[in-house]
């Protein structure tokens, strides 16, 4: 029996009457939303049918008993409200809630009779809240949970029977805390787990078996963990792991060794770390690597050509904002036949050279806030850009061409003295002939030398002896000579025949 004020209260709302000003109610879809009003409590004058309730951005300070009487609610969100506490017994009628959403609030300790009633409870969200512990079997009621986000709280102590009982836990947030260490003796009673989010912590190292039991996982995140080094069987048994992100963290150098053990890796994030070269084979090993993002590594100033040798599925690979990397060496991603796209943005790359890598298969390239200098090193990707518009380049030099896009720009505006790279071909593959036949020509002299000395030494004696025996006949047949022998012989006149 319901005291007898509460029953009052309930007849306005079973005649559809009690919709309190502020919200939205649906009496079709059975929604009722309140958001950014002054509520204090939960109302009780709703449709008893509800079954999406969405009070976000009020005043309420407790879960009280009024969430009794709306039995069918399959999603509650209670965010950025004021509570403080929620007494134990106040879910035991909400057996069909699916979702339940407390994000930034003040509660700062629950218990093991918090959930209670939750039976189908997938997904329960308490981030930003004070909470400083985790006691054993905290969530045990929970057996269908399947997401809990615990991120940014103050929790420092986690028992590692905590999460005992949470079979079907896939997903699990415990960024942004106070732990000083992996709570890996907790992962052995959730090996079902997916994703784990432990980033923003207060790590420095990971142990070897950091992640022991959970075999499964197929996304780990350790971004701002402040990890300055990670033992070499750190990572070992996370043999599923699809996804990995240690950004922002201290690595002086890029893992290889560790990352081995994750054979079937396809995304890495690891920007912000303090690293300044990628060694030849830096990522050995990740054979089946797709994606890798290396953003805002302030140190990074060279990256080795063969850096991703054996990395020939990479279809994405992002550098941004490596303000210290000034130039990408040639051939440094040739040899990636998937590549797809090439996201530049924001390095310090006065020029690309062409031969960086094959362009045939790319179909993104972004080089946008670089300091680009315009000229004609440039002819061959101003027409990949009107050919296949993959990016918008401005130019930063020369003074004439600054801010001006390069696809608006010419040849001549390069200053290219040869426009027909077909022309150029002709010319490269003329100079280089002369060069080589010029060669060959030296090779064959310098080897033949003393023969060509004594050629040219029997063809300088003959032609001085033929000189002297035209001399002689020059002066055996003088002029005089001539004279007087053609006057010794009769010459007979030709007859001329009068017409």
């Amino acid at each position: 029996m319901y005291p007898l004020f509460l029953v009052i209260l309930l007849v306005p709302a079973a005649c559809g009457i009690g919709c309190p000003p502020g919200c939205e109610c649906n009496d079709d879809t059975f929604v009722v939303q309140c958001v950014h009003g002054r509520l204090d409590v939960i109302p009780i004058t709703l449709n008893p049918a509800i079954q999406r309730l969405v009070l976000k951005s009020n005043r309420i300070r407790s879960v009280d008993s009024a969430l009794q009487f709306y039995r069918d609610l399959r999603y509650i969100d209670l965010s950025s409200n004021h509570l403080v506490s929620i007494p134990s017994g106040n879910f035991l009628y909400q057996e069909r809630l699916q979702e339940l959403h407390l994000y930034n609030n003040t509660l700062s300790s629950i218990n093991t009779t918090t959930f209670q009633g939750l039976k189908s409870l997938t997904v329960l969200n308490l981030r930003k809240n004070y909470l400083d512990e985790l006691p054993k079997r905290l969530f045990s009621t929970l057996t269908k949970i399947e997401e809990l986000d615990l991120g940014e709280n103050s929790i420092s102590r986690i028992d590692p029977l905590a999460f005992d009982g949470l079979r079907n836990l896939r997903v699990l947030y415990l960024d942004d805390n106070n732990l000083s260490m992996v709570p890996t003796p907790t992962f052995s009673v959730i090996g079902s787990l997916a994703e784990l989010h432990v980033g923003h912590n207060g790590f420095t190292i990971l142990p070897d078996d950091s992640f022991k039991g959970l075999s499964k996982l197929t996304v780990l995140d350790i971004r701002s963990a402040g990890l300055s080094n990670i033992s070499l069987n750190a990572f070992r048994g996370l043999t599923m792991l699809r996804s990995l992100n240690l950004a922002d963290n201290r690595l002086q150098q890029i893992p290889t060794a560790q990352l081995q053990h994750l054979v079937r890796l396809e995304e890495l994030t690891i920007g912000q770390n303090e690293f300044t070269v990628l060694e030849k084979g830096a990522f050995k090993g990740l054979s089946n690597l797709v994606k890798i993002d290396i953003t805002s590594a302030i140190n990074l100033e060279r990256i080795e050509k063969g850096a991703f040798s054996d990395n020939l599925n990479l279809e994405t690979i992002i550098l941004v904002s490596n303000k210290r990397l000034e130039s990408l060496e040639d051939g440094v991603l040739v040899g990636l036949p998937n590549l797809r796209r090439l996201v530049l943005r924001e390095n310090s790359f006065k020029t690309l050279s062409e031969s960086v890598t094959s362009w045939n298969e790319l179909k993104a390239l972004e080089l946008t806030d670089n300091p680009i200098n315009c000229d004609c090193q440039l002819l061959w990707l101003l027409k990949s850009i009107s050919s296949r518009n993959l990016t918008n380049v401005q130019c930063s030099t020369p003074l004439q061409l600054r801010d001006r896009s390069l696809r608006t720009l010419t040849a001549d505006d390069l200053g290219c003295s040869f426009r027909d790279p077909r022309q150029q071909a002709i010319i490269i593959t003329f100079c280089v002939s002369a060069t080589i036949l010029l060669g060959l020509l030296c090779l064959f002299l310098f080897r033949y030398r003393l023969k060509v000395r004594e050629a040219l030494k029997d063809y300088k004696w003959n032609k001085r002896a033929i000189s002297r025996k035209e001399h002689e006949y020059q002066k055996t047949f003088s002029d005089e000579d001539y004279i007087t022998r053609t006057g010794q012989h009769y010459i007979k006149p030709i007859p001329v025949t009068e017409l």
